[in-house]
């Protein structure tokens, strides 16, 4: 029997309504609350193991989202493995729960996302097979996507490979929420050639899906310019076991090489994006402008560096009411657990739409 992993909402006379994964929205209908039109409060976070976050930093964790109260929520680095038995297809959409321990933990975590603040919301995962990458969009329950994918190419039921994205299509724009592969520091198909594909790709979709306006948001994995780090020179000359590239553009810490970084400055131009933080935000701010922290222990205490992101259509940027990170210090004060801080995002309503706030 198929089985979905989000609360399930009853009718008035009790029956069940199954949730749907993915598909055509149109047609769904709530009686608790009147459909919306667009989502305005945003926000992304790589909680890096989510289960342990809900069982180690779970109050804190609430505390944060009552009080900003996002209309959607991105997380990555769900690293829940997906359902299926050892040596057979997984099933990508579902957690897994075919052991004593699985089951415990989705047991666990499903106890906890039953009640408010994130019973409010619908989720969908993607998961990769083992406790590794993965990624989850919660969405309030008065917001009626009328698609959701799991993969660029727009194809039902298919899901990338570790479930790095999850596509969202609203009524006036789409949400993209990727956990973007990180480049490594070798010339071997799963570091530098790895990330060169998926720059292809991502840069093919930002430009052939340009119909609606686009929220790309998530851990990319890339700090942009100088002003993204703490330390660029550091960063600059870092190096794995001594190892130095033949190709000098791929020198230095995976997220701030040169090739990595002029890429994704493509990807913005050619697909007419705005980087909403640093729209808003044009000076370095060495407190709380970096969104991800090296451990407090060892040569990378201090060190930090701007991943994770919101970017938006340049349609949009005119709408952006606020963009800031959540998480400062070099302690990791509000990162509630993780090596990387939430990221919020708030836009002010369009001028055609009707749109109410959220209950």
């Amino acid at each position: 029997m198929k089985r979905f992993f989000q609360v399930i909402n009853k009718d008035s006379d009790g029956s069940c309504k199954k949730p749907k994964e993915e598909g055509n929205y149109d047609n769904a209908t709530d009686t608790d609350t009147q459909k919306k039109k667009e989502p305005l409060k945003f926000v992304t976070w790589n909680a890096n193991s989510f289960y342990l976050r809900v069982k180690n930093n779970f109050p804190e964790l609430c505390k944060f989202v009552t009080s900003f109260d996002p209309d959607v929520i991105a997380i990555q680095e769900v690293r829940m493995p997906a359902a299926g038995s050892k040596g057979t297809p997984k099933n990508q959409g579902e957690l897994k729960d075919d052991t004593t321990a699985s089951r415990e933990e989705k047991a666990a975590l499903m106890r906890a996302l039953s009640a408010p603040p994130f019973g409010n919301y619908r989720v969908w995962w993607s998961l990769a097979d083992s406790k590794y990458a993965g990624t989850a969009l919660f969405v309030k329950k008065c917001f009626k996507p009328k698609n959701v994918f799991f993969n660029l190419d727009k194809i039902a039921s298919k899901h990338e490979p570790d479930g790095r994205v999850i596509l969202v299509e609203f009524e006036t724009l789409r949400l993209l929420n990727t956990y973007v592969p990180n480049n490594g520091w070798k010339e071997e198909p799963n570091s530098f050639q790895r990330r060169r594909k998926w720059d292809k790709r991502i840069l093919e979709f930002v430009t052939q899906n340009s119909d609606k306006p686009l929220i790309w948001c998530g851990d990319l994995n890339v700090s942009h310019e100088e002003i993204d780090v703490s330390h660029p020179e550091f960063f600059s000359a870092a190096k794995q076991n001594g190892y130095v590239p033949p190709n000098k553009e791929d020198w230095g810490q995976p997220g701030f090489t040169l090739s990595e970084r002029r890429r994704f400055g493509n990807i913005l131009k050619e697909g007419q994006l705005v980087d909403a933080y640093r729209f808003l935000h044009k000076d370095k701010d060495m407190e709380r402008g970096f969104s991800w922290s090296g451990n407090p222990i060892g040569k990378y205490r201090g060190k930090r560096m701007r991943i994770d992101y919101f970017l938006v259509s340049e349609k949009l940027k005119d709408r952006i009411v606020a963009c800031e990170m959540h998480g400062h210090g070099i302690e990791l004060q509000g990162f509630y657990g993780s090596d990387h801080c939430p990221v919020t995002l708030e836009l002010s309503p369009s001028s055609n739409s009707q749109n109410e706030n959220p209950e």
